[in-house]
């Protein structure tokens, strides 16, 4: 930066080579800022763009775009200064130094093109050089536009410069199409014009991807502990089992505030398996606690229940308060559209009234919907209540109430047989710690102790028979409710079958009355009569019937001038005689007359 600045410093402006007035500060500001100084009370130009100086990270190394890495064409960071106003024109000047001078481009010809940049470039191509161009004079050219770290000259008319940053590589390109003079010389090998380009150089590239997956790393590291400052903290660590943690946890369960805590203390050692014989029953005391802590979140329920139905009526009385008023605000805005009053409106405010109301009537009606609506519901809750008052509900009720009470039964049974195994683990564990030794005052009191505990055994064996009894008795009633249930849906089918013969006779009494009274008609020839008893035999002989085509086709060999539609309208006149039958299901579908005079016979 210090190098730039001198650099920077050393350039000589003559005022009087420029023609440049003194006291016109668009001048002067064109002037500094080719020199890439900010002069005092004017805005400077920045050679470049913020673009084109610092390109964006590669999105290939996971980096988030949001994160920007600092401008270094910022001012204020020794860099081009900020742009000055957009109606001063950007004009290169002539450029004096010690040794050379470089004169600027035509403005009128386009800007000298430039290859794509690499990414992180800090080398330039320079090319067009004087061929009596020394190192020191190139140095000393562009130094100015920053620190140099390295020259490589070539032996013809170009070489490469490498900068300590990449935004200096921007003011070189500056450089580019100016005309390079050394001296006061003429001679052709003092002179030529400068071409400079971006250039590609390993060692570049090679510090750029360093910075780049240092960045990457920055990144990484930041979501990181923005993951953990946002991950919710761990759960406390459950502590193992032990006699003194079971006491303690046996008092926590039966204390409200620290139940939920204790619970989910149980579930682990259960689920680790610590419940073993000589555990047992202090496992069952602590699930005996947690089991009393249903009847606690049932008043809870209730309790919250008792408020929510508070709440709805709460919210029913105020809606029909609002509800009446806005009865009351309608009744006034028809009211006032009277003729006796709407009169004395101007139009503008009938108009207004008008839309008042209308907007009125609106609300009115949309909370009266919702007020009978919430008397709809409470409406079918009651009809819901009430209903179920027949036979069968009720035998459904009694067949639920002794279920649950069996399954009561059998729920105390099976806690009732669980602390006696309990206790018969006690009585074994007691056995083992007796041994083979000699009695003493401890294993007098083991003895009493068994004593006490066969006895309460044989007192909780005979509850449990009694208990079973009654269990069964309890099934032997179930099962009499339920053949009773059978027996009467038996008799109501018996009673509807009944019903359905009575009805069916009478029908068929019907029918034969009404068909005594119809009489058949007769046979219209002799012709009929003869093919009436070529038919009967013909289906005399296929008891399983024909259908019209196959009779048809039989009929043809006697008399080719019979159709089917005649045969089958004999067919159809004489019922007693011959009757259809469908057979086959779907596509299999087929109608077939039959030969039924001898059941016709029986019927007459």
């Amino acid at each position: 930066m210090a190098a730039a600045a001198d650099g920077l410093g050393s350039i000589a402006i003559d005022t009087t080579q420029l023609n440049m007035s003194v006291t016109d500060p668009t001048a002067w500001a064109t002037a500094m800022n080719n020199l890439g100084m900010v002069p005092v009370g004017l805005a400077g130009q920045q050679l470049v763009t913020d673009s084109i100086c610092v390109p964006g990270f590669d999105p290939s190394l996971s980096m988030m775009t949001g994160i920007t890495p600092i401008n270094p064409m910022i001012p204020g960071m020794g860099l081009v200064p900020p742009p000055p106003p957009t109606d001063v024109p950007v004009v290169k000047e002539i450029i004096h130094c010690k040794s050379c001078t470089l004169f600027p481009p035509n403005p009128n010809l386009p800007p000298p093109s430039t290859r794509e940049r690499p990414p992180g470039c800090k080398t330039v191509f320079v090319g067009g050089l004087p061929e009596n161009a020394t190192e020191e004079i190139i140095q000393e050219v562009f130094e100015q536009c920053g620190d140099i770290t390295a020259i490589r000259k070539s032996k013809k008319n170009f070489c490469h410069i490498r900068f300590a940053e990449e935004f200096m590589v921007d003011k070189a390109i500056y450089l580019s199409g100016y005309r390079m003079r050394l001296g006061s010389s003429t001679d052709k090998k003092d002179s030529g014009r400068l071409h400079v380009d971006f250039a590609q150089a390993r060692d570049d590239f090679y510090e750029w991807e360093c910075k780049q997956r240092m960045l990457a790393r920055e990144e990484r590291h930041r979501r990181k502990m923005e993951e953990d400052r946002l991950r919710p903290p761990s759960p406390p660590a459950i502590m193992h089992y032990s006699e003194h943690e079971a006491a303690l946890l046996a008092e926590k369960l039966k204390d409200d505030s620290k139940f939920s805590e204790a619970i989910t203390v149980l579930l682990t050692w259960i689920e680790r398996g610590e419940v073993n014989r000589r555990s047992a029953n202090q496992f069952y005391s602590m699930v005996q606690s947690a089991n009393s802590h249903v009847r606690r979140l049932m008043n809870e329920k209730a309790a919250h229940e008792q408020e929510m139905e508070q709440a709805k009526e709460t919210f029913k009385n105020a809606l029909t308060g609002i509800l009446t008023q806005f009865e009351q605000i309608v009744a006034v805005f028809n009211a006032s559209t009277r003729q006796k009053a709407w009169d004395h409106f101007s139009k503008a405010q009938r108009k207004n009234i008008d839309i008042w109301r209308k907007h009125s009537e609106e609300l009115r009606n949309a909370h009266s919907e919702q007020l009978m609506g919430i008397r709809r519901e409470e409406e079918m809750e009651m009809s819901d209540d009430d209903s179920g008052d027949n036979a069968s509900k009720k035998l459904r009720v009694d067949d639920s109430a002794l279920a649950a009470q069996a399954y009561a039964l059998k729920e105390e049974n099976d806690s009732l047989r669980w602390q006696l195994d309990a206790y018969r683990n006690e009585v074994e564990l007691l056995k083992q710690e007796k041994g083979q030794l000699f009695r003493t005052e401890e294993s007098l009191t083991k003895d009493q102790q068994l004593q006490f505990l066969q006895q309460t055994m044989q007192g909780m064996q005979q509850q449990l028979l009694s208990i079973q009894e009654e269990l069964n008795n309890k099934k032997s009633e179930l099962e009499q409710a339920k053949e009773e249930q059978t027996h009467t849906q038996a008799m109501l089918k018996v009673l509807q079958e009944q019903e359905i013969n009575v009805l069916t006779v009478a029908l068929v009494n019907q029918d034969r009355e009404k068909n005594s009274e119809k009489r058949s008609p007769g046979l219209k020839s002799e012709k009929e009569a003869l093919l009436i008893g070529i038919i009967s035999t013909f289906l005399h002989v296929h008891p399983f019937g024909a259908n019209i085509e196959y009779l048809w086709s039989y009929m043809q060999q006697l008399d080719s001038r019979i159709s089917a539609s005649e045969i089958e309208m004999l067919l159809m006149r004489l019922p007693r005689m011959f009757k259809q039958e469908f057979t086959g299901v779907g596509a299999t579908l087929e109608k077939r007359w039959k030969f039924c005079a001898f059941e016709g016979i029986k019927t007459i």
